[in-house]
């Protein structure tokens, strides 16, 4: 007698005949022979075909049902295709977003731009976040979930640079200019930028900061010391020299916001006697904080008077960067013998390094002097640096010998820095204010390289305007990014672009009218947390 049984071993149950009979001393015994399996995910029977053969030969054939169609392509691929083609890029963009948001940004686009304010904000997006020029910014929008925008072809960014007027600008500067007030310092620099065009009346020839051959304009930037946020943009002809900007510029900034009280901070190359004193006059004052450069005898008189009892433990200042000397003095200025608060600090690590580059560059030149003292483009520096005089009895014809007087010269405010201010009156306040003015040539940079303005290429002076509007918009969210990664110590383990890449690749999709949210990774959860921005939710 027989019978089929089931046996379960792990995830498989397999089948069995069993036959029952008496051996030859009459006990009963069970004999079993494994015929087949069951399909754990179909569960069809599957015999082995020897006893399929057997059954077949005794006139039983097994019934054998046929295999069920997998419709898990027809089930499932369509949803996973329809998934995959509506995912797009969510992370940066809501970062971006939220902290426009928590600084005023956002509503004051749209208040000033009700027609466009979405796309304006939407290319700020696509320039901080691509870095690509803006005729990439339909392909950019079409894989990144953005605010609603009308096409974002390249010619429809080219109507928007046209669209955008002054009246509408400078509203938003007046806004903005109301919503950002410093009550401290405000940092002012000027940058050159080149344009192929040969349309635009505002570009002209000029001292070029690039050393390029090309037509210019000067782009002047404020920004907060405090939020390190800009301020404020304007532009100038490219001729103009960069001290004769600033009364100008404060004129421009106090029309929009009266009554602002602006105390501005700038380096050496907006310094000299006239704009000192300029600035000193009574009747108009602008309250300063200069960098004096050390072709000008003031600076390198306060250094030889401060050079042999600087280096005190009284005098050390504590930078991030390690300790440095730093002197508080009243010296008087000019023929009217105005006080001026004048700060004299030395760096005696920077000196050291200063005085080993600059042995290293003599040592480079005189070497290659002695190869081609006929080199062009270190002619300037041989002349300074060097005596190449002809030799008959040198085998290379001519002999080499360092101006050891221009080196001591070099060498005698390597590691120093002078600044003078008519207001400030401690030297720790007023290197750290003068240190943070250097978010305006990193900002600068960011301008010129991370939202392709190397090189304008547009032909008519409003697009120009307002190209740089939109760039001084994304300026401004970057500074406001770049800001809270310092504040928060993200920059110690992570860079502008590589947490912007990690941000990017969080996703959203869209089925059935859902929104679909992939799952938020930890590293991206600290980065918005850091920010003061809640998880997106989908």
């Amino acid at each position: 007698m027989s019978c089929i049984t089931r046996q379960h071993v792990g995830k498989y149950t397999y089948l069995y005949e069993s036959i029952s009979f008496r051996d030859k001393d009459g006990k009963p015994r069970n004999k079993k022979t494994k015929i087949g399996k069951i399909d754990p995910e179909t569960g069809r029977t599957i015999y082995i075909q020897e006893y399929l053969d057997k059954m077949s030969a005794m006139g039983t054939p097994v019934d054998i049902s046929p295999a069920p169609i997998k419709n898990r392509d027809k089930d499932w691929q369509p949803i996973v295709r329809k998934t995959l083609d509506t995912a797009r890029s969510y992370g940066t963009f809501h970062l971006l977003t939220e902290l426009s948001k928590q600084i005023g940004l956002l509503p004051l686009i749209q208040d000033a731009f009700p027609d466009n304010g979405n796309e304006i904000f939407t290319l700020v997006c696509f320039l901080i976040e691509s870095e690509e020029p803006v005729m990439y910014c339909r392909e950019w929008t079409s894989q990144t979930v953005t605010l609603p925008v009308r096409d974002m072809a390249s010619q429809r960014i080219s109507d928007l640079f046209s669209a955008m007027t002054m009246e509408q600008r400078n509203l938003f500067y007046q806004s903005w200019l109301k919503q950002c007030r410093e009550d401290n310092y405000v940092a002012l620099d000027i940058t050159s930028i080149s344009s192929y065009s040969q349309l635009m009346q505002r570009c002209e020839w000029g001292y070029n900061r690039d050393n390029e051959n090309l037509p210019q304009i000067n782009m002047c930037l404020l920004f907060g010391e405090t939020s390190r946020i800009p301020m404020y943009q304007t532009t100038y002809n490219g001729s103009l020299a960069d001290v004769s900007t600033l009364r100008t510029t404060i004129a421009e900034v106090t029309a929009l916001t009266p009554n602002c009280d602006l105390r501005v901070v700038m380096d050496k190359g907006f310094f000299s006697t006239k704009n000192i004193d300029t600035m000193l006059d009574p009747e108009e004052p602008i309250h300063f904080l200069i960098s004096v450069p050390f072709t000008s005898s003031f600076a390198k008189k306060q250094v030889e008077s401060e050079r042999k009892d600087i280096d005190q433990i009284d005098n050390t200042i504590l930078t991030k960067e390690g300790a440095i000397r730093g002197i508080h003095k009243l010296r008087s200025w000019g023929k009217n013998g105005i006080k001026l608060h004048t700060f004299v600090y030395f760096n005696p690590v920077k000196e050291l390094k200063e005085r080993n580059d600059l042995y290293r560059y003599i040592t480079e030149l005189k070497q290659e002097a002695h190869k081609n003292p006929e080199n062009k483009r270190l002619a300037q520096d041989f002349r300074r640096y060097l005596i190449i005089r002809k030799s008959s009895s040198s085998t290379t014809g001519h002999t080499v010998n360092i101006r050891e007087d221009e080196v001591s010269k070099k060498l005698a405010t390597c590691g120093w820095m002078v600044l003078i201010s008519d207001t400030m009156d401690d030297a720790q306040e007023a290197l750290n204010v003068y240190r943070t003015k250097d978010v305006v040539e990193k900002s600068f940079c960011r301008l010129k390289n991370t939202l392709d303005l190397n090189r304008l290429r547009v032909h008519n002076d409003e697009r120009m305007e307002n190209k740089l509007f939109v760039s001084f918009i994304a300026l401004i969210l970057i500074s406001a990014v770049h800001h809270r990664m310092q504040e928060h110590g993200l920059y110690k383990y992570l860079s502008l672009h590589e947490m912007l890449l990690k941000l990017r690749k969080l996703r959203m999709a869209t089925v059935n009218g859902i929104d679909i949210m992939q799952p938020v990774s930890k590293e991206q959860r600290d980065i918005l947390k850091a920010f003061g921005i809640k998880e997106p939710v989908g």
